[in-house]
């Protein structure tokens, strides 16, 4: 029998993993590469074909919205990075990191994380659990099941701030007036 701990961290997972996966089906390049305001995080295609994304000096609002590609792109960027940091060989960087380039591409790479990570998850003891064994990023000194915790937050963020921007997007083609004159 799993421990209750893990067991817990899994259904949140599962939970989390849900919402997410609402999210991110049927998600089109289009609605990746739309930019909500003039201003905000993105991705770009650099002149050696890999895309890469802006990184914030900040988290103030006025450095304005991130677009959908930019938050797929964060969101497979952590997954990653906790990947290959708590059960990799934690050589892993930012800028190593990638954005597929298209709508599908970042599903299935985001997919691909969540099947490795509750795949990492199932394997764990309670041992491990509560040791620093497996934590590198992005905490040190802590036990490893603030790291799964952190991320089924970050989970479910990032599959909130997903949703949200599709809805904007979705929205995009209304008139100021058609939304002004809404009951």
């Amino acid at each position: 029998m799993p421990s209750l701990a893990r067991h817990v961290l899994i259904r949140q997972f599962d939970l989390a993993w849900a919402l997410a996966s609402l999210h991110l089906d049927g998600l089109t390049t289009e609605a990746c590469l739309w930019r909500p305001a003039d201003r905000g995080l993105h991705v770009w295609q650099g002149p050696d074909g890999l895309w890469r994304a802006d990184w914030p000096d900040s988290e103030a609002y006025e450095i304005g919205p991130s677009s959908i590609g930019w938050l797929t792109w964060h969101w497979g960027y952590w997954w990653s990075m906790a990947l290959d940091h708590g059960f990799g060989q934690a050589g892993l960087d930012r800028q190593q990191i990638a954005w597929p380039g298209d709508g599908p591409g970042a599903t299935a790479w985001i997919r691909d994380l969540a099947r490795q990570w509750r795949a990492q998850l199932e394997r764990l003891t309670d041992r491990e659990l509560i040791s620093q064994t497996h934590t590198r990023w992005p905490f040190a000194d802590r036990p490893f099941i603030d790291v799964v915790a952190w991320a089924n937050v970050e989970l479910t963020k990032s599959a909130a701030e997903i949703g949200y921007a599709r809805f904007l997007f979705a929205a995009r083609s209304l008139s100021e007036s058609t939304l002004v004159n809404a009951p």
